[in-house]
């Protein structure tokens, strides 16, 4: 099984300040499809980015950006005139029509159902569906950061849609991805499975502190409701009131390191990414 062109049904899931832009192309080379963390670059960062992934690997790739009003200025243009094969959003809403028009799959980020309804009928070409499970910031853009907050299997099961879904959230290895199959999602997206590759370039000091604590979903290091490692500075931040996303992240990081995670860190092997993606292949059957 295939998705959006990529050899099999995964896709790394883009991990902003974390990964290098060189993450996505080794995805790609290796059959699944790689993803650009865009939301924290500029404009310029972003073009060079993708013009970088584009001269190492011929297969498809997909850029990701925050929506607006948290869409850095001139960045959707960018994705415009590079035209990668796929664009996927989160916090909200874009309008997929004029990607759309420059032959651009465009998938959007749901944590209910009723959002990925209303991605249905914006008119995405799939849905990705962020799991409570998944690390990084909560997609959640209806209703509360509690509604938001669904098991991944309940949130694949309550989603009723006809384009194809992503399933994402603690999922790092093929056992995994075939129960999101057997649930009905058309592929998986994986970050933190890709996180600890050697590709991806983590300091040792971050891996470890994954390997050791649990995580915990607050707004306490953005401002806005993410998931992370529960290390003791993120328990100190914790009792404190978080300014406005994304205000919090300048001050959390005054204060030292934090680290996201989704909830399967623990299990997740640390292999450079084509003998990964192969071993996850290999466990689908």
């Amino acid at each position: 099984m295939s998705l959006f062109g990529a050899r099999y049904p995964i896709v790394q899931a883009p991990m902003a300040t974390v990964q290098p832009p060189s993450l996505a192309a080794a995805v790609s080379n290796a059959g699944a499809l790689g993803s650009i963390a865009g939301a924290a670059l500029t404009a310029d960062e972003l073009r060079a980015a993708i013009r970088e992934v584009r001269a190492a690997t011929a297969a498809p790739f997909g850029v990701n950006l925050f929506a607006p009003p948290y869409m850095r200025e001139d960045s959707l243009a960018v994705v415009l005139e590079e035209r990668p094969a796929v664009f996927s959003f989160t916090f909200g809403l874009v309008d997929p029509e004029p990607l759309q028009e420059r032959g651009i799959a465009v998938a959007g980020t749901a944590t209910t159902a009723e959002e990925a309804a209303v991605l249905e009928s914006a008119g995405v070409d799939a849905v990705v569906a962020q799991g409570a499970e998944a690390g990084g910031h909560r997609g959640t853009f209806l209703g509360s950061f509690e509604d938001g907050l669904v098991p991944l299997a309940e949130l694949l099961a309550s989603i009723e849609v006809a384009v194809p879904v992503v399933a994402a959230g603690g999922i790092v290895d093929g056992a995994g991805i075939r129960r999101a199959l057997e649930l009905g999602a058309s592929g998986a997206q994986l970050g933190t499975a890709f996180l600890f590759t050697p590709e991806c370039g983590v300091p040792r000091e971050h891996l470890d502190v994954l390997r050791t604590y649990e995580t915990v979903v607050t707004p306490a290091y953005t401002g806005r409701h993410m998931r992370a490692a529960r290390t003791p500075l993120l328990e100190e931040l914790m009792r404190e009131e978080p300014l406005p996303f994304p205000e919090q992240r300048l001050e959390s990081a005054k204060r030292g390191p934090l680290y996201m995670s989704g909830t399967g860190a623990k299990q997740a092997r640390e292999l450079p990414v084509a003998e990964l993606v192969q071993v996850l292949v290999a466990e689908l059957d």
